[in-house]
């Protein structure tokens, strides 16, 4: 008869980077989790709180540039799973270097999170410091991912060798609704790079997004380019929003945009990533 390594049998049924992730996280003591509500965050969060119970906190950063719906879909998440999170409000607006929009602004968006969260473990006996980054994102140029070394903060997904399709599985197999969320990056990162991110120009795009989703868009960006607005949709849905202008361009305009156009690609990334 066949005699398994001991754990071997685990791995079968959880796959080794679940394995490892769990590992991970149970060696990081009292947890702090950089929560936003999208897929990687929100599966990270729940799975720490399945391994170390209340010894886990998410955090959510409340500033003008995270959308109200997205805030209020991150907190219900919680809810529902009975997570436990804190709401911090941030204050990135108040930093010239932010404000500016360099090419690297979420470096200071990301600095200033960690810089909380740091006082916040200081203050309340936290181990370590954790954030959503998986191990696709890697490859990418993340200035997120520089303010993340410059705090220490861990990446268990990364960690464990997890990319994005891998979490998506995971959310899916435990049955959590963000498995399939469409990514809601920042509302700045609809201003282009070198024009000032501003709480006027973010709540503008809000309102538009807000808008054009409640007419049945699932992937939405309002670019904000000056004081004109360029709109993004799913490819597939691009002819939908030609024939919906009328029920939106008014509307658009008189949240200040000087200029309403349509990109004629549509949004050319997954909508899901």
């Amino acid at each position: 008869m066949h005699a398994w390594p001991e754990g071997a049998s685990l791995m079968i049924v959880m796959g080794i980077e679940e394995v490892r992730l769990a590992e991970t996280l149970r060696s990081c003591g009292r947890l702090l989790v950089a929560y936003s509500g999208g897929v990687d965050s929100a599966y990270l969060l729940w799975r720490s709180h399945q391994e170390v119970g209340d010894r886990v906190l998410g955090v959510l950063a409340d500033s003008p540039s995270l959308a109200r719906s997205e805030r209020e879909g991150a907190i219900q998440f919680a809810r529902d799973h009975q997570l436990p999170l804190r709401i911090i409000g941030t204050q990135e607006m108040e930093n010239p270097q932010y404000r500016a929009n360099p090419p690297n602004r979420c470096f200071f968006c990301k600095a200033e999170l960690f810089a909380k969260m740091e006082d916040l473990a200081a203050a309340e006996g936290f181990d370590t410091l954790a954030y959503g980054e998986n191990a696709d994102d890697i490859a990418a140029d993340r200035p997120g991912s520089a303010a993340a070394r410059a705090f220490a903060v861990r990446a268990p997904l990364r960690e464990a060798g997890l990319g994005k399709a891998a979490v998506r599985r995971l959310a899916a197999e435990a049955g959590l609704r963000v498995a399939e969320k469409i990514a809601s990056p920042c509302l700045a990162s609809r201003i282009p790079h070198g024009q000032e991110v501003t709480p006027d120009k973010l709540a503008r795009v809000e309102a538009a997004e807000a808008l054009l989703r409640g007419l049945g868009f699932r992937v939405v960006r309002v670019r904000h380019t000056g004081t004109a607005a360029r709109i993004q949709v799913a490819p597939d849905e691009v002819a939908g929003l030609r024939e919906a202008e009328g029920r939106w361009q008014t509307s658009l305009m008189e949240l200040g945009f000087t200029a309403v156009e349509i990109d004629p690609n549509g949004y050319r990334g997954t909508g899901l990533r």
